[in-house]
């Protein structure tokens, strides 16, 4: 078995235009995501995930990895494992983000809401900023409880409102009855798109 260091420099990435291409890995990784800074592998025969950030966003790795730090032993948070100049390795998370929730149908409960809330407030509790939540970070788990990813931006100093119109709009649209459970992709995209934008009227 490769060492975690040895997984990450089996990693190797190209740039075609503005995208980036998975050239090589160990025959360890199960590839299962691709983000805007890295790509993120399932270890194969463990429950853990390797990170590896491709140029120039490595430093976002050292980053990630002290964050991950300051949250150790918080349920709502991945447990980090190692971490390296390009990579880091946490543990992986098995369910459906909101997002997938929102695009199958799958409820999204009020205690949902209040377990993301107290995984924000622990953060703050812990000197950090939670910034950049998204429906493709927060994972509802098979046991039903809440886990967040990708909090690489938890220690910005300004202030962001992304949950805050988030919840607003689980608030005031999605618990009403006759609005739709499941939500196409394309429409979801569309929102945030307009959203990125400050197209859309503020609902808190």
């Amino acid at each position: 078995m490769y060492s975690f260091s040895e997984l990450a420099q089996s990693v190797k990435f190209s740039k075609k235009g503005s995208k980036i291409i998975l050239n090589d890995k160990a025959s360890e990784l199960e590839l299962i995501g691709a983000g805007r800074s890295a790509f993120a592998f399932r270890i194969q025969s463990t429950d853990k995930v390797l990170k590896v950030f491709f140029s120039p966003f490595e430093h976002i790795a050292k980053e990630e990895a002290a964050i991950y730090k300051a949250l150790q032993r918080n349920p709502f948070y991945p447990y980090l494992y190692d971490h390296g100049d390009n990579y880091l390795v946490i543990d992986y998370i098995a369910g459906n983000t909101l997002f997938d929730c929102l695009t199958k149908g799958i409820a999204i409960r009020a205690d949902h809401i209040k377990q993301i809330d107290e995984a924000l407030s622990l953060a703050r509790e812990r000197g950090l900023n939670p910034s950049d939540i998204h429906l493709r970070n927060i994972i509802v788990t098979p046991e039903d409880t809440i886990k967040l990813i990708d909090v690489a931006r938890f220690r910005q100093v300004k202030k962001c409102s992304q949950w805050d119109d988030l919840k607003a709009a689980y608030k005031m649209f999605y618990r009403h009855r006759m609005f739709p459970k499941k939500t196409p992709e394309k429409i979801l995209n569309a929102i945030a798109a307009l959203y990125k934008k400050n197209l859309l009227p503020s609902f808190h």
